[in-house]
C-alpha cells in the first residue's frame, strides 16, 4: 500500500532536491528512500527504476530550463543580444540546479516521446532566433558549438578551473559572442 502523501511527483521532487544539493552521483533509491522516510521497496509503488527516475528528472528539467530560456528571450532584440541573454539564463539556471542541469545535456532516446518533446522545446528557442540568419545545417553546427562552449565553461567553473580574479561571466559572454561573430552574417546581428 502506498504511503499516504507519497506520490510519483513527490518522489521526483525529492530526487531533484537531492541531485541539486548533493550531486547526481548521490542519487540512489536507498538514499532517496531514507530522505523520504520510507523503505526502499516502497518507492517501487511510485517509480519503475532508478533509470526511469533519472529520465523523469531530465524531462522536467528540460521543460523548466526551456521556460527559463523563453522568459529570458527578448524577441524584439537582435539575434546576438537574444542568444547572449539566453546563454546567460542557461548558465544561471545550471548553477542553481547543477544536478538537474547534468541530466539536460543528454540527447533523448528516440523512443521516448516525452523526452524528445522536452528536448525539442529547449532547441526551439535557439532555432527560432537563428533561423532567419542560417540554414538548418549551419544552425545545428552553431547550436552544438554554443552548447559545448556553455557546458565547458560551466564544468570548468564547477570543478574550480577558473582561479584568476577575472569575471567568468564576461569570459562566457565573450566566448558566445565570438561564436556568433563566426557564424552569423553581419546583417543578422543587427536585424
Amino acid at each position: 500500500m502506498p504511503r499516504a502523501g507519497l506520490t510519483p511527483a513527490r518522489v521526483v521532487d525529492a530526487a531533484e532536491s537531492l541531485v541539486d544539493t548533493e550531486g547526481l552521483d548521490a542519487l540512489s533509491l536507498a538514499r532517496l528512500a531514507a530522505q523520504l522516510g520510507v523503505r526502499q521497496p516502497s518507492l517501487y509503488n511510485h517509480l519503475a527504476s532508478l533509470e526511469s527516475l533519472r529520465r523523469d528528472i531530465a524531462v522536467r528539467a528540460k521543460r523548466e530550463l526551456a521556460a527559463v530560456l523563453l522568459d529570458a528571450d527578448s524577441s524584439d532584440a537582435d539575434a546576438r543580444t537574444r542568444v547572449v541573454a539566453i546563454a546567460r539564463a542557461l548558465r544561471r539556471w545550471a548553477r542553481e540546479h547543477p544536478g538537474r542541469y547534468l541530466l539536460t545535456v543528454r540527447a533523448p532516446s528516440p523512443e521516448d516521446a516525452d523526452d524528445v518533446a522536452a528536448s525539442a522545446e529547449l532547441l526551439a528557442l535557439f532555432e527560432s532566433v537563428l533561423a532567419p540568419a542560417l540554414d538548418e545545417t549551419e544552425r545545428v553546427h552553431l547550436i552544438r558549438a554554443l552548447r559545448a562552449q556553455l557546458h565547458g565553461m560551466l564544468d570548468l567553473e564547477r570543478r574550480g578551473g577558473f582561479g584568476l580574479p577575472v569575471d567568468t561571466e564576461v569570459s562566457a559572454d565573450r566566448a558566445v559572442e565570438a561564436l556568433l561573430h563566426t557564424w552569423l552574417p553581419a546583417r543578422a546581428v543587427t536585424d
